[in-house]
């Protein structure tokens, strides 16, 4: 079933050129997972061990883990913990927490502390140099919470190329204030549904949404009112974009919601860092 409703698992490989990139980290190799949503319902058990097994056999230099771990309940957070424990990288695994993993209260404590007995370094709000002081990984605080707080950008000096962490990739707008070489987001399942040739379904129920009576939209999908505010930039459902300056890269993400996914399978996405023009 969980097949039927996902498709198989697709690896997208994408090379992005960083401004100011040491040469020492040319060729740096990421692996980027978004939206697991381990509960025993979107996540099958054969897609979490493919997914792995895939990251294993790249070899990445580093793992970054973009948000919704789990879905309304952090209980499954040290057994999924444990899982993760085995991705094999250079540098680590590193990961910011998205939505559904602050709620109910308590939640991001649980998540957090499950993450970490692991190995996992959760950034909220905070920056870390796995790569050293030449590129600075920084990890956003939920873009939903009362917490985030993109001014942690100010504490690095504009000339040094950096990571981006940030499960929502609505932040992007904001975000358009700091230098940002790579901004990595989850949040929107790309989508699920993608029309060919016209994009995700939910970019197109946005325009028409007026039309339809609202006694009606609860039995629509995606046409819900927590559906219709997942983001307000539906453009960036997934894949690579340039916002202003910046790069925006929105991962699909692992998990499944009803209806289920068309033409936009779960993802895991392969990053390759070069070396690209001066800085601006």
């Amino acid at each position: 079933m969980h097949k039927l409703l996902s498709g198989g698992l697709s690896v997208e490989q994408i090379t992005v050129a960083i401004a100011g990139l040491p040469s020492s980290l040319e060729g740096t190799k990421l692996v980027q997972l978004s939206d697991l949503h381990f509960d025993g319902l979107r996540l099958s058990e054969a897609m979490l061990t493919q997914v792995i097994e895939v990251s294993n056999a790249i070899q990445p230099d580093l793992v970054a883990l973009t948000g919704d771990y789990v879905t309304d309940d952090p209980t499954p957070a040290p057994e999924l913990a444990q899982r993760l424990q085995t991705l094999q990288s250079r540098l680590g695994t590193y990961a910011v927490l998205g939505n559904h993993d602050i709620c109910p209260a308590g939640a991001r404590a649980q998540v957090t502390a499950a993450f970490e007995a692991a190995g996992i370094q959760v950034l909220w709000n905070q920056i870390a140099y796995p790569f050293g002081t030449g590129l600075p990984v920084v990890g956003l605080a939920d873009f939903w919470s009362k917490e985030f707080d993109p001014t942690v950008l100010n504490q690095l000096n504009p000339d040094i190329p950096r990571l981006v962490l940030s499960h929502n990739p609505d932040t992007a707008a904001p975000l358009q204030r700091w230098r940002v070489d790579l901004q990595l987001s989850g949040h929107t399942h790309g989508g699920q549904v993608v029309i060919p040739g016209l994009g995700p379904l939910p970019t197109w129920y946005q325009a028409f949404r007026r039309y339809v009576p609202k006694s009606w939209r609860p039995w629509i999908p995606y046409m819900r009112e927590d559906c219709y505010k997942v983001v307000r930039h539906w453009q960036w459902a997934q894949g690579l974009h340039r916002v202003g300056e910046n790069w925006l890269y929105v991962n699909r993400g692992l998990g499944t919601y009803l209806p289920g996914r068309l033409f936009c399978p779960p993802e895991l996405t392969v990053i390759t860092l070069t070396a690209g023009p001066p800085a601006r």
